[in-house]
């Protein structure tokens, strides 16, 4: 009696462990230029399971890798591309619905991620993501300088300085900058309105400065990506093996609507795995859940 307590402990820990033990979705890219395998971020459900849904149904199977841009991204997933004849355009082709936005501040645009197209701001004010339509950032990686031109927003610096030169006591200074741009010194320029940060966001009341996280900071600079696409448009997953496939992919030949002048087809299959097996493949490591 004792004996079969025992056996039944123990197969209902090895059950409750195995249970326990947490996966993540793999998703494998197959191209005739190399094979790139990535996660599907558990922070966006909604795109996670469209792409899971599609990819079981061979949704992606045969589309092409459509408008490729180096230093910048490589993006798929038009159905219309399947059977597309040289040199056809491309981008417009999709499910038949959008996936609502889902912007998490942990995930942002460094190399290697998947994030979800969509059309611009004014047919789509929701940002609503593409049903099939992604990119894959190649990105570069950012200098200091570059860094620091990010922490402001440029168009509401715009928006608060036409705001700020409405009031009649600003006109003067209107005039100097005006006679700076038309100077034709440009850097200058460019460094004055920086300084006027401060002022416009007093006078207005314009949040124009921006708080870039460290940890994306370290990234943008070692790795690289695209961080003026960040709480644009939606990331949703992050190859973990094939950077170089990216590279090699966003250094295609193209056309002058960016499209490969070489058809780039897509396979994509998907699968469960536990992220300890993920790790071990893969080297990836997943990061630390914050108590």
């Amino acid at each position: 009696m004792t004996k079969t307590i025992a056996i039944f402990l123990f197969i209902l820990f090895l059950t409750s462990s195995c249970a326990q033990e947490k996966k993540a979705t793999v998703v494998t890219i197959r191209t005739t230029y190399g094979e790139m395998v990535a996660i599907l971020y558990e922070e966006t459900p909604k795109h996670r399971e469209n792409f899971i849904k599609l990819a079981k149904e061979h949704y992606f199977d045969s589309t092409l890798f459509h408008r490729v841009i180096q230093n910048f991204m490589i993006q798929g997933g038009d159905p219309n591309s399947k059977k597309a004849l040289p040199g056809e355009h491309l981008g417009n082709g999709g499910p038949g619905y959008t996936v609502p936005a889902e912007f998490n501040p942990k995930l942002f645009h460094e190399k290697g991620v998947l994030s979800a197209a969509r059309q611009g701001d004014e047919q789509n004010p929701e940002k609503a993501s593409s049903g099939s339509q992604f990119y894959i950032v190649h990105g570069s990686v950012l200098s200091s300088a570059e860094i620091e031109d990010l922490k402001y927003d440029k168009m509401k610096l715009m928006t608060g300085l036409r705001k700020m030169f409405e009031q009649l006591p600003y006109k003067p200074l209107l005039d100097s900058l005006n006679k700076l741009y038309y100077s034709g010194d440009m850097p200058a320029y460019q460094k004055r309105l920086i300084e006027l940060v401060p002022r416009v966001e007093k006078a207005t009341g314009i949040k124009v400065m921006k708080v870039i996280p460290e940890e994306r900071i370290k990234v943008y600079t070692t790795v690289g990506g695209a961080p003026h696409l960040d709480d644009e448009y939606t990331v949703f997953g992050k190859v973990i093996k094939g950077l170089d496939v990216i590279d090699k992919i966003a250094a295609a030949q193209k056309d002058a609507a960016d499209r490969p002048l070489e058809d780039i087809r897509m396979y994509i299959s998907v699968e469960e795995m536990t992220k300890k097996k993920i790790t071990e493949l893969y080297g990836y490591a997943f990061p630390a859940i914050k108590k």
